[in-house]
């Protein structure tokens, strides 16, 4: 009997201990700027949430001996000294899933188009460590960006990092959106993340995207310029949290930093807020790891790990083209290749206003197909020399043969370069026109009249040699090919 009792008891005494919860309080010190130093924190992780009064949400970023800081996601206002803070034992993480498809979401992943609640079962943290050199396979197919200058001469492929630079107002979101639209009926997932954009501007890429279709594919993740800059300091890696839910599934996925400059004046912000000593330029000394550990994640992973792929593009904003500033060559070391905008070439209207001679891409021939490939071979060189020469020839009257066709040449291909914003162009096409220019079909044509020829070759392409088109589309490409396209070519300049 007295057994029976005392097994009750252990019972009743295990189950109690079961019901209480221990939750770890601490005190607010300071608070000022969205940032928070807490005390009595003592078993609080890096990257941990932290919830103040009134449900306000902060992460842990500074572990220091006798107290916690904290930058405040969102509104500071409401935390005062003395409040007290409790630990949530989560780290920082996003909501992921293919309910975030076509949506607006804030950098929590949280909506902010006005379309209800995203119920999603998944969150990715958003710091996560990169895969691994096993796990990655060397970048091989083409990301179709549709703009002719970029897939001829600067190829990007899936998995490849490629920044995009220039100053401002030189077109560097316009080469992003232009390769989000032609993503359609590629088989890619679009990750956008405006970091420290005019909400207007974000509004207007948001309606180009619905009005061609793109949304149906891409998530676009906004830290406005009027949020906080702790929203700013995590967008980006909120966009690659989501874009890799896709790429573990197999599939392929674009990111667009737009821009990461303005990610690193928030890192500094929060950095100098919580006392951290400053380097050059008053950045924190972590700066570089800031970018590196964000860009690391995009890869191309082995057929073993899933096969799917994460594509960068980072836009980096340059202060009157200067290349050799601190951010810039941080960025410029840890991508594939960069395409710099200058900003001469868009005043002239020359437009996207690339600049052959400092772009480059380090994936080159691999991310093109093959007809591609065998078009646009030498034709950056071309641009180069024809860019060196033009400058030349300003100066000299009496040029020889060879150097006068070479210049006038370059000056038709400028022109086939040309290329509105939100037009992107099939890549069939994009080699037929390529093949023409190089192969003197333009020679003949005013250069003022090169665009409207481009467009009449592409209508008489598209109507009589459509078989030879899709067989291009294909990536095929051999002599017999190449005899049909320079038929072709003949065919059309009678």
């Amino acid at each position: 009997m007295s057994n029976t009792i005392v097994e009750q008891l252990k019972k009743h005494i295990a189950d109690f201990e079961k019901s209480v919860e221990v939750e770890e309080v601490g005190t607010v010190i300071e608070v000022g700027d969205g940032i928070a130093r807490m005390s009595g924190l003592n078993n609080c992780q890096a990257q941990e949430m932290l919830e103040f009064t009134g449900g306000i949400m902060g992460v842990a970023l500074n572990l220091e001996e006798e107290t916690v800081g904290a930058m405040i996601l969102g509104e500071y206002k409401g935390i005062k000294e003395g409040d007290t803070v409790k630990r949530t034992g989560r780290i920082l993480s996003v909501p992921v899933g293919e309910q975030m498809i076509g949506r607006v979401v804030n950098a929590l992943g949280q909506e902010i188009d006005g379309k209800g609640e995203i119920k999603t079962k998944q969150f990715y943290p958003v710091e996560k460590i990169a895969p691994g050199v096993m796990k990655r396979h060397p970048v091989h197919e083409p990301v179709q960006t549709g703009i002719k200058s970029v897939d001829a001469m600067i190829p990007i492929g899936r998995g490849q990092r490629e920044l995009i630079i220039g100053d401002r107002q030189t077109g560097k979101t316009a080469i992003a959106i232009d390769a989000i639209i032609n993503q359609k009926g590629q088989n890619m997932k679009c990750v956008y993340v405006a970091v420290g954009q005019k909400e207007s501007k974000v509004a207007r890429i948001v309606a180009k995207l619905e009005e061609t279709g793109a949304m149906e594919y891409t998530t676009v993740v906004v830290a406005g310029a009027s949020d906080a800059a702790s929203m700013s300091f995590i967008a980006p890696y909120a966009g690659v949290s989501i874009a890799e839910y896709f790429a573990d599934k197999g599939e392929d996925v674009l990111v667009v930093y737009d821009d990461l400059t303005k990610q690193a004046w928030a890192y500094r912000e929060i950095s100098l807020l919580l006392r951290r000593p400053p380097g050059r330029e008053a950045y924190p000394g972590d700066v570089f790891y800031l970018h590196s550990r964000l860009l690391e994640r995009a890869c191309k992973l082995s057929e073993e790990a899933g096969g799917g792929s994460i594509t960068a593009l980072p836009i980096i904003e340059t202060q009157a083209g200067d290349l050799t500033a601190y951010i810039p060559t941080n960025v410029i070391s840890i991508t594939d290749g960069q395409i710099f905008l200058e900003t001469d070439l868009f005043y002239k209207g020359i437009r996207p206003a690339i600049g052959i001679g400092l772009s480059v891409s380090r994936v080159g021939g691999a991310a093109q197909i093959k007809p591609m490939k065998k078009v646009a071979g030498k034709t950056k060189l071309d641009m180069a020399q024809f860019r060196e020469l033009e400058a030349f020839a300003q100066f000299a009257s009496d040029l020889d043969e060879d150097t006068r066709k070479q210049i006038e040449r370059g000056y038709r291909i400028t022109e086939i370069m040309k290329q509105p914003q939100y037009t992107p162009m099939a890549v069939e096409n994009q080699v037929a026109v390529i093949y023409a220019v190089n192969n003197g079909v333009f020679d003949d044509v005013e250069v003022k009249d090169v665009s409207a020829t481009e467009i009449k070759l592409i209508e008489f392409m598209n109507k009589s040699k459509r078989t030879l088109l899709d067989k291009l589309t294909a990536g095929e490409w051999d002599e017999k090919i190449e005899k049909e396209l320079a038929d072709a070519c003949s065919e059309f300049k009678k």
